[in-house]
């Protein structure tokens, strides 16, 4: 151990950065270096590490962001991309991690909170996070509201157009929080992550709305993972664009803002990323969903 130096914020020293993405795409098997050359990698996110030589073998990075919630904000670090080679593993770096940015930021940030999988559930108590339960949201299209609504031509925005990617960034950058019960700000690196590696192939364009959707249609279920726009939207009016006669039932992976009351919410009881919170949530929250698009 004596032997490992710990780094951080090292995202301009390209011999540690080369490391730190060839870990990355190798744990995680997403390659990030897309992302960093298309300039998303910006100074919200954060990366802890400790180093063998130039080789980055354990990190455990923060995303610095803003939470919305019914008009209040709260300044929080997420934390994620938390990983060891596995040359290296049982030797306690991610807890050493994990102590320093508790130590270094949970004085000035309201919440710290991650994304864990079923493999580390009894890591994260032992830092005093507490699991939260989140909640699905879901409409059936017999229930929509059905908008007088001149169907757009929803057109396929692609990440390899420049003209394309820029329209995405430029909304990526001046987005407003997709629901006011809970959304998030100042995270458009994050944002840009599920668009160029995660839902390249399902982003759209809907002209009349000015937003961005992105969105599957599997068998008669339609999959909204997000709306991003720089000014209010009507959801319905939205989701009316995207429905086709097939589909039966949309899914949201956001908290929806709607007076349809028919929108239903169910606790999620099987998840392999479950939400873990810093302090403890003082207020009991019957049922809540952090944006998919906002986990680092």
């Amino acid at each position: 151990m004596s032997n490992y130096q710990f780094i951080s914020d090292y995202k301009q020293i390209e011999k540690y950065k080369e490391s730190f993405l060839e870990l990355a795409t190798q744990i995680f098997e997403l390659d990030f270096k897309e992302w960093n050359n298309k300039s998303c990698w910006n100074d919200n996110y954060i990366c802890y590490s400790y180093v063998d030589g130039d080789q980055i073998i354990a990190n455990a990075s923060i995303t610095k962001m803003v939470v919305t919630s019914y008009g209040k904000e709260y300044k929080v670090i997420q934390v994620g991309t938390v990983m060891t080679h596995p040359d290296y593993r049982q030797q306690g770096l991610s807890a050493k991690l994990m102590n320093h940015i508790i130590n270094k930021y949970e004085k000035d940030y309201d919440y710290i909170y991650l994304f864990a999988n079923n493999t580390v559930l009894d890591f994260y108590p032992k830092f005093g996070f507490e699991k939260v339960q989140e909640s699905s949201f879901s409409l059936k299209v017999a229930d929509l509201k059905k908008q007088v609504v001149q169907k757009s031509t929803l057109r396929k925005l692609d990440v390899d157009d420049e003209s394309d990617f820029e329209l995405m960034k430029e909304f990526a950058v001046e987005r407003i929080p997709v629901s006011s019960r809970l959304g998030v700000k100042d995270s458009e690196g994050l944002l840009m992550f599920f668009l160029i590696l995660v839902f390249r192939d399902a982003i759209y364009y809907i002209e009349e709305e000015e937003a961005i959707v992105l969105f599957e249609q599997e068998d008669n279920q339609l999959h909204v993972f997000d709306i991003v726009s720089k000014k209010p939207i009507d959801l319905e009016i939205v989701v009316n664009h995207l429905v086709s006669d097939a589909t039966e039932v949309v899914h949201f992976y956001f908290m929806p803002d709607s007076d349809n009351e028919n929108i239903q919410s169910a606790l999620i009881t099987e998840t392999d990323d479950t939400l873990f919170v810093r302090p403890v949530l003082k207020e009991e929250v019957k049922h809540l969903l952090m944006p998919l698009t906002s986990h680092a």
